[in-house]
């Protein structure tokens, strides 16, 4: 994955939220995340990674975090001025040349105005009298954050807040989870693809598909299909990745190369249902799925980045996803 040196850069939605202490476990644990009811604000699924098994069990002890791997939301008292973060660390990210030489941020940043340029014009085309904003932000982080909604913390992974239409995400995520416990691949467009998720739930948010959500486990539950479409949005994002733009004409993305594309699909792999049982508890329980099978994930990536369109990837309307 290259970037276009010459292209300029947007630095105005992506920020850092700080470090917070205590690994993202204290906090806000007891108030502002609720397991979800039905009709509630629902968090974007994440990419679905509460991936320890302890995790999992402290969590749901304190009825604060949706199984999903999503927080909820509760926006109740909730102010956008509370969570705004920190430009400081990306403001030097200039252009195309600065995220060739720093992928971890100006990189991020390169992404997400990629994904700004594809969907104001993929959204607006494709949906009859759909009209497209950009996410709040992207927000950084280390160990925990405040969010709008509620406390996001490490142990989560990266997820999208439709209370503040913001992705959160500590970026040792990719290490320290994915790579180390996953076993999944360490390649420069991983990071990109989790993002390009991340944001297939706020394109979700602006259509109201979050609101179609009423079953939550299973394979062919409305929270898998939910994120198996985030995934398909991922997949039309790459495809057309080397063709956006910044706002001065400039092509954004240089190149990608088919280990590129190899490595988004070996990252859909290491995330699905199944391989997180696998891995976490030994045991492969379709019923508890909520997030889809390993070979789902790929298969709908592959028919975004294929057919590139949001009717085929409208995972609501096929009998069986998996």
């Amino acid at each position: 994955m290259r970037f276009n040196p010459k292209a300029r850069l947007d630095t105005s939605r992506v920020r850092s939220g700080g470090r917070g202490g205590g690994g993202g476990m204290g906090g806000g644990m007891g108030g502002g995340m609720r397991v979800p009811m039905p009709g509630g604000t629902r968090a974007g699924g994440g990419i679905g990674f509460v991936l320890i098994v302890v995790v999992i069990l402290v969590l749901k002890a304190c009825d604060s975090v949706d199984l999903t791997g999503a927080v909820t939301g509760d926006s109740s008292g909730y102010s956008t001025s509370r969570f705004q973060g920190d430009t400081a660390p990306y403001e030097g990210c200039r252009t195309g040349q600065d995220a060739n030489q720093h992928p971890e941020t100006c990189g991020l940043v390169a992404v997400e105005n990629s994904l700004v340029n594809y969907w104001g014009q993929a959204l607006p085309q494709q949906a009859a009298r759909a009209k497209f904003q950009p996410e709040s932000a992207i927000v950084t982080f280390s160990g925990s954050t405040p969010s709008g909604c509620g406390q996001a913390s490490s142990a989560m992974g990266p997820f999208y807040c439709p209370n503040d239409q913001t992705i959160y995400f500590d970026p040792s995520f990719f290490q320290d989870i994915l790579q180390k416990q996953l076993n999944g691949p360490s390649g420069a467009f991983v990071e990109p693809y989790v993002i390009g998720h991340e944001f297939g739930h706020h394109i979700q948010n602006l259509l109201g598909t979050m609101s179609k959500v009423k079953t939550q486990q299973g394979p062919n539950s409305d929270s898998v299909r939910l994120e198996l479409q985030a995934d398909c949005y991922a997949g039309m994002w790459t495809r057309s990745a080397t063709q956006t733009e910044d706002s001065q004409g400039n092509v954004l993305i240089q190149d990608l190369s088919n280990q590129d594309i190899q490595d988004a699909i070996d990252a859909a792999k290491a995330v699905g249902d199944d391989t997180i049982q696998r891995e976490t508890t030994g045991r492969v329980n379709p019923e508890q799925w909520t997030h889809g099978s390993s070979e789902a994930r790929v298969k709908w990536f592959q028919i975004g980045y294929h057919n590139g369109t949001l009717d085929a990837c409208n995972t609501f309307t096929s009998a069986d996803v998996e």
